[in-house]
């Protein structure tokens, strides 16, 4: 732009389309090869990195945006990572979208999205959300993307923005609550529409519609055993309110979805479960909840209210607070290292543990999580 056959004549030369703070960036980095980000300027910063050609800042700027990935950026960061054309960092956000897909959908990012990555989104087979979530989250991208077009937000106007893409709702697999208390009294449907789905709910003989009637695959919980045995005895493992814990690591990015626990070693028994995960004394997710035992010596999943995200290389702590009148099986020899696919878990003691749970024994046997 200064030098050469296609230096441009003028003294000054303005450039529009990068912000100033990424463009200081980008030359710190080429005249001082320091690399200087945040979350408020990587993207610019990415950008510009993509239009100069400097592609380890470019990079940089990448690995910037994975380690920062979270379900409130990763529909934003989807849809700019498809811009910029960077799949490895697209892969990352289905990864987080299709795992906390409620907490995604819910966020502020998702009404921020184009209208072509809201359709990928709405398609995507494998989110891991109720129907409903989906439609909710919908009707509040319309809202917004009403007041980017300077459009009344009417509810036919609505309708109109989602165009074509309120068909990849799949809208007959709510249950029939959801429909009937939600989609049906949103306005958004047709008449036409709303009665041909409560006769699919109905009718023997089914209408055809154009929205996609199968339920979405989502995701299939792995888990994690640490225990190779289990075992009861006549005075172990009893619930005082005393805490049970451990902690573990991982070398990939997963999330949790909940524990599986031991149940009654005397016959079918009810227990109530406080279960708890932190990193570094923070509380990440919590969640109180009742569960039958049989008497067998399977385990029980208990489950967060929403898949907590697990980053690498970090130890965190999964504890769990049993309160249940009949002794429980309890797990024998431990192992402190365990593999589940690709994933490696490590696991050492928790001074939280204050009922006698640790790496060789006790409760805790499995980490439910997807990957």
């Amino acid at each position: 732009m200064f030098y050469g056959e296609l230096a441009e004549d003028k003294d000054e030369i303005r450039i529009p389309d990068v912000e100033p703070p990424a463009f200081l960036a980008m030359l710190k980095y080429i005249y001082c090869d320091e690399i200087d980000l945040s979350a408020d300027t990587v993207l610019a910063t990415l950008y510009a990195a993509k239009k100069y050609i400097v592609p380890h800042l470019a990079r940089a700027c990448v690995n910037f945006l994975e380690t920062s990935l979270s379900a409130k950026n990763a529909c934003i960061l989807l849809s700019q990572s498809c811009l910029f054309e960077e799949p490895d960092l697209t892969q990352r956000c289905w990864e987080v979208i299709d795992a906390q897909a409620e907490l995604a959908l819910k966020s502020e990012g998702f009404c921020d999205i184009d209208a072509q990555t809201l359709e990928s989104i709405l398609s995507r087979e494998t989110l891991n959300a109720k129907e409903i979530v989906v439609f909710e989250a919908a009707l509040s991208w319309a809202e917004a993307e009403c007041q980017r077009r300077e459009i009344n937000t009417t509810i036919d106007n609505k309708r109109k923005v989602l165009g074509q893409a309120v068909y990849l709702i799949r809208i007959p697999t709510m249950g029939l609550d959801d429909f009937a208390n939600g989609a049906a009294q949103s306005g958004v449907l047709t008449l036409n529409e709303t009665n041909d789905i409560f006769l699919w709910y109905t009718a023997a003989k089914k209408p055809e519609l154009q929205f996609a009637c199968q339920p979405r695959k989502g995701l299939t919980p792995q888990k994690c055993h640490r225990f190779q045995s289990c075992a009861y005895r006549s005075n172990q493992w009893r619930y005082r309110g005393r805490c049970d814990s451990i902690q573990f690591a991982v070398d990939k990015r997963v999330f949790i979805a909940g524990f599986g626990l031991y149940g009654s070693s005397c016959g079918s028994a009810e227990y109530t479960a406080k279960i708890e995960l932190k990193r570094q004394g923070v509380v990440l997710g919590i969640n109180l909840s009742k569960y039958f035992s049989d008497g067998s010596s399977n385990t029980f999943p208990v489950w967060f209210e929403y898949p907590v995200q697990i980053e690498p290389d970090t130890f965190y702590t999964a504890s769990v607070v049993l309160d249940g009148n009949e002794l429980s099986y309890f797990g024998q020899e431990g192992m402190t290292e365990v593999q589940c696919g690709k994933v490696t878990f490590q696991f050492q003691c928790s001074s939280d543990s204050t009922n006698g749970t640790g790496v060789q024994g006790g409760q805790i046997p499995e980490l439910i999580f997807y990957a």
